[in-house]
Formats: structure tokens, C-alpha cells, sequence
């Protein structure tokens, strides 16, 4: 006798309830929470269990579904992956066509459309003449190894940066079963000489890309871009700004005074000195618009999920990552930052002097005794000094000269 087989053309015509109906040696009717009705596959290749979809039942029938069904595990028993076979069949496309799936596919998550312009520029630069026309399927480490040879110690951060693009167009042909395995790129460096070792700064977003950066942060509002809206108006520290509280504040005088607990010095003090800031024009708007985030049972600006904890420093990272912010060197900038992109601005584009912006930053002055004597906090002078930022963030305005 043959095997029964829980299925029957009235039986698929009869599944109604969301969910899967097994037919036996591994096929499937799945049915959507619409009502859309498909065959699949289910397997198991090298420990690992997968769906591979099959068609819809409007399309396929119950016969022709259990058909495919066995060449897909006839596939696998002989150790080939019905997915890429499947891509195989289709014809293997090249390098240069799977980056262009690639960025076209990436396109709309990226933030502008200058991201998917480098991207495209840098392959074209240093890739695509020695790999651009070579299949996918072909390529391996040591062909990038070739490519970064040629960069790798004149453009180091370049270099990297072509590594990790040829990387993800690599994996993404596997994911889509261009390729039967991974390449991992990392192993393309271990031939390559050692690459110079400088300073590592904070990566910073350059003072000349913030009126875009700030147009695009306060293209939607939400309680995170809020907070790092706040930071950047204000030149403070991530810890400072998350811990914030509406006690802190002076509307009437414009004035925020973060306590010196909250302080981070170079030097650890036992009792840290708390720090006035001016608030700008937009900063003291966006404490308006924080009122619709006020809780009952917390005088937190920047509440989290976490009943009476404010968002973490996290929540920012991984805000600049979405919105891809990075540097001309192509590393990602992080909240830090931005105190140096303020840094930069002061001193390229004003003629602010250096006192004036480091006691912004609630720097310490270097000299002993010009500290000794400067007592003052300059509220006024950092008034007009925040003030200008402010109109240089909103692109109001660009070179700005200290008033008498």
C-alpha cells in the first residue's frame, strides 16, 4: 500500500485556519493569516532547518508541490543547497551587478543619498576595475587581498573601508545564493603589512555637515532624537544631558546647572564644581516640546523604559548608526563627539577665542594661574557664543565674530 498522506486536493481546498499542514516527508501547505495559501519545503542542511518556498497553491498543485518537494531533498542528499541551485539555474551574475542589487536594496534605509554615492564611488575607484566583471561565486580572499594591496598602507582607513564594502556585497550574494559559502574578509588582512597606529580620537561628525546632520535628526520626533538634539545644542556629555531633570532649570533666565556629581573632570575631584549652561534659542523650543514627554512619576527629561531611569547611552549609539552619521574618514560618530565637532567650529570657523569656547565645554584651563585669576564663568560671553552655534546648526548662518 502507499503511504497515506494527510492531504488531498479537497483538504487544501478546505484549510481555512491560519497555520502549517504537514503532507509528509517535509512538504507543507502553509496558510496566512489572509488566507494565502503556499507550499514549502522544510529541511535540514548541516544541522540547520530551513523553509524554501515552493509557489502558491493557486499556481501549484498538490502532485506538483510533492514533485519539487523530492528534487529539493534529493538536492540536499547529495549535499547541494536548493537555493543557490535555484539562483544557479538563473545564471550567476558578477561583482559589479551584485553590488548594484546591493545598494539599490540598502538605498531607502540609508539616511541620504550622498551614503549610497560613496558607497558606489569607492567601488568604483578600487574594486570594480579588478573585480567589477568577475563572477560572484569566483571571487576569494586573496582577490581582495590584491585589491587592498595597492591602498593599504597609503589609505589605511580607505582600505578598511574597501574591505568591509567588498565583505558585505560578498555576504549578501550568499544570503541570496550566489555563493555557497561566506568569505571571510578579515583573513584577506593577515598577508597584508601592519597599518600604522595613530591617536584615536572620538569619531566626530565635521562642523561643516551639521546644519544637514540636524535637519535630517529633527526630520521626526522622538524622545531619543530629542536627547541627542539636546547634547549637541548644549556641547555637554552624554552623562550629563541623559541625567538631566527639570529641577536643573531656569526658564525664566535660560539657564541649565548640571550639579558637579553629574560633572566628569580630567582629574577626579572629591567635590567637583557644578556647571552653568546658557541655553540657545532652540534648546530652550526643545524644552517646550519635551512637555509632552513628562511623566507623573519622574522629574527625568529623558525617561527611558525602565520606570525612573532615564535612556541610556545606547539608545543614542545606536540612533547615529540608523541615521549613518560619519566622518569624511568613514568612522561612525558617536555622541561624544559632537563636543569635538563644537570644538572644531569654534575655532575654524569664529573668532571666538580659545578661553571662551573651552570653559563651554567646562574645560579646565591649562595654566594654573590664568585659572586663578579667571574666576568668572562668562555667562554672557558663552550666551552669545551657544547662540551662534545654534544659528550655525539651523544653516542661518556660518562665520561669526565675538560681539564687543
Amino acid at each position: 500500500m502507499g503511504r497515506p498522506n494527510r492531504l488531498t486536493p479537497a483538504s487544501v481546498r478546505a484549510a481555512k485556519s491560519a497555520g502549517r499542514y504537514a503532507d509528509g516527508e517535509c512538504l507543507f501547505l502553509n496558510v496566512s493569516k489572509t488566507g494565502a495559501k503556499s507550499w514549502v519545503a522544510r529541511i535540514t542542511r548541516n544541522g540547520k532547518q530551513r523553509d524554501i518556498g515552493l509557489g502558491s497553491v493557486s499556481l501549484v498543485t498538490l502532485a506538483k508541490a510533492r514533485e519539487a518537494c523530492r528534487d529539493v531533498r534529493a538536492q540536499v542528499k547529495a549535499g547541494l543547497d536548493p537555493i543557490a541551485e535555484r539562483k544557479r539555474a538563473a545564471g550567476v551574475p558578477n561583482f559589479r551587478t551584485v553590488a548594484a542589487k546591493l545598494i539599490d536594496e540598502n538605498r531607502k534605509s540609508w539616511s541620504n543619498a550622498k551614503h549610497a554615492a560613496q558607497w558606489l564611488s569607492t567601488l568604483e575607484t578600487y574594486v570594480f576595475p579588478k573585480l567589477g566583471d568577475r563572477q560572484i561565486d569566483e571571487i576569494t580572499p586573496a582577490d581582495a587581498k590584491d585589491v587592498l594591496m595597492d591602498i593599504w598602507l597609503e589609505k589605511p582607513e580607505t582600505a578598511r573601508r574597501v574591505r568591509q564594502r567588498i565583505g558585505a556585497v560578498l555576504d549578501w550574494a550568499h544570503t541570496e545564493g550566489y555563493r555557497p559559502d561566506r568569505v571571510l574578509l578579515p583573513t584577506a588582512g593577515k598577508g597584508l603589512p601592519r597599518q600604522p597606529q595613530g591617536v584615536r580620537h572620538q569619531p566626530a561628525l565635521p562642523y561643516s555637515k551639521l546644519p544637514e546632520f540636524m535637519a535630517d535628526l529633527r526630520s521626526s520626533d522622538n524622545i531619543s532624537r530629542l536627547a541627542l538634539e539636546f547634547l549637541i545644542l548644549t556641547a555637554r556629555r552624554s552623562g550629563e544631558v541623559l541625567g538631566a531633570n527639570w529641577a536643573e532649570f531656569d526658564l525664566d533666565n535660560q539657564l541649565w546647572t548640571v550639579p558637579g556629581e553629574r560633572i566628569k573632570t580630567e582629574k577626579r575631584k572629591a567635590d567637583p564644581k557644578p556647571h552653568t549652561v546658557p541655553l540657545c534659542p532652540s534648546a530652550m523650543a526643545l524644552l517646550g516640546r519635551l512637555q509632552k514627554y513628562k511623566t507623573n512619576h519622574s522629574d527625568l527629561l529623558f525617561s527611558g523604559l525602565k520606570r525612573g531611569q532615564p535612556l541610556s547611552d545606547g539608545t543614542l549609539a545606536k540612533l547615529l548608526r540608523v541615521m549613518e552619521a560619519k566622518d569624511e574618514q568613514g568612522r561612525q560618530a558617536v555622541p561624544h563627539g559632537f563636543r569635538s565637532t563644537f570644538r572644531t567650529w569654534v575655532s575654524d570657523a569664529t573668532s571666538y577665542p580659545r578661553e571662551l569656547a573651552e570653559k563651554a565645554l567646562g574645560h579646565a584651563l591649562p595654566s594654573h594661574v590664568e585659572a586663578a585669576y579667571d574666576r568668572s564663568d562668562m555667562v554672557n560671553k558663552r550666551r552669545q557664543l551657544m547662540a551662534a552655534y545654534d544659528s550655525f546648526a539651523n544653516g542661518t548662518n556660518g562665520v561669526v565674530a565675538l560681539a564687543g
